[in-house]
């Protein structure tokens, strides 16, 4: 089958078509065309930019272009801002001030960082340790992106079930708010949390520069803000992990946020075994999974990025269960 053929594939085989889902197509979603109807009445002004280790991709519906595209200026300045002080890959940022030094003392940070730490937190808490934002040490150990057989065994059994997130402590005192560490194995890494935290401000941006109808899509955390233009919601295909050509689900969305965790993206192989980067602070290994991907809509994509990740790996019933522990209007999607 040609490129040609398989891009206009009907849709009763569960192949996507051009003609259905174009223009917002990064990483774990795809979302349905507009009608022409609609690109002649309003601009659909988009963007594509690399960040937070992925891409990020804008779309937004208005009529005037200008108004449009300095919106999708603030809201990148607004993911730009949110990496700038989360990421922990950089010595300067939050997190990099606070893994070199809360241990010894506690380190001052934004309240940004103090919000998106606490509800981390919270969801460490909730899932009674299945997401931890404090097993960077794990992750770097591990360090998936590069590695092409697992770490010594000997590495590896020192950081298992040790409850990091129990040993952060968070505190604030008016505008001021600190991070420190009780234990000195802990880093932090908000990988699974700060990247939908920065979806639902970008979210926030444009709605405050008069956006009504746009999507925010940052590798696998979107924000759908409002209706599609056609007054409906807008139609997310979740691509199937098995092959990103084939729409393995489809949701409407409106006003709500879409994360998917999965085993597909990120891994390296080794002796017949897939390792992929969603860590198991239990075993400080790859996750084991009875799905390869796991899908969550709800009200922010915060929730829905540290949904996933703490439900990735768990029965269905399970999942549904832990993730009610806060995102409670929820909707999870598993893929076997």
């Amino acid at each position: 089958m040609s490129r040609d053929d398989r891009d206009t594939c009907d849709e009763r085989d569960g192949r996507w078509s051009r003609r259905h889902f174009v223009g917002v197509g990064v990483g774990a979603f795809v979302v349905a065309a507009l009608p022409l109807a609609i690109h002649r009445r309003a601009v659909v002004a988009r963007r594509t930019v690399p960040l937070m280790g992925t891409i990020a991709e804008l779309t937004v519906v208005h009529r005037d272009e200008q108004v449009a595209q300095s919106a999708i200026d603030a809201a990148i300045g607004a993911l730009r801002r949110t990496e700038w002080m989360m990421t922990r890959f950089q010595a300067t940022s939050d997190v990099g001030r606070a893994n070199a030094g809360a241990m010894r003392d506690g380190v001052r940070v934004s309240g940004e960082t103090a919000t998106v730490l606490g509800h981390a937190l919270d969801w460490a808490a909730a899932s009674e340790g299945r997401f931890d934002p404090a097993i960077g040490k794990v992750v770097e150990l591990w360090d998936v992106a590069n590695r092409h057989e697992p770490p010594p065994s000997g590495a590896v059994r020192p950081l298992a079930a040790r409850g990091f997130w129990r040993a952060v402590d968070l505190s604030s005192r008016g505008d001021a708010h600190a991070v420190r560490f009780g234990d000195r194995d802990i880093r932090l890494d908000l990988g699974g949390i700060a990247k939908g935290y920065g979806v639902d401000q970008a979210a926030r941006v444009l709605r405050e520069r008069g956006i009504a109808h746009a999507i925010v899509n940052v590798g696998g955390d979107l924000y759908a803000l409002g209706d599609a233009p056609d007054g409906e919601g807008w139609h997310v295909g979740i691509r199937s992990p098995h092959d990103a050509r084939v729409v393995a689900a489809t949701l409407r969305v409106s006003d709500q946020a879409v994360a998917t965790s999965g085993d597909y993206a990120q891994f390296f192989s080794w002796r017949g075994r897939r390792y992929h980067h969603l860590m198991d602070p239990v075993t400080a290994v790859p996750r084991v999974s009875p799905v390869k991907s796991l899908t969550v809509q709800a009200d922010d994509c915060m929730d829905a990025d540290a949904a996933a990740t703490a439900a990735f790996g768990l029965e269905e019933h399970s999942a549904r269960r832990v993730v009610r522990q806060i995102a409670r209007s929820a909707v999870v999607i598993p893929m076997a």
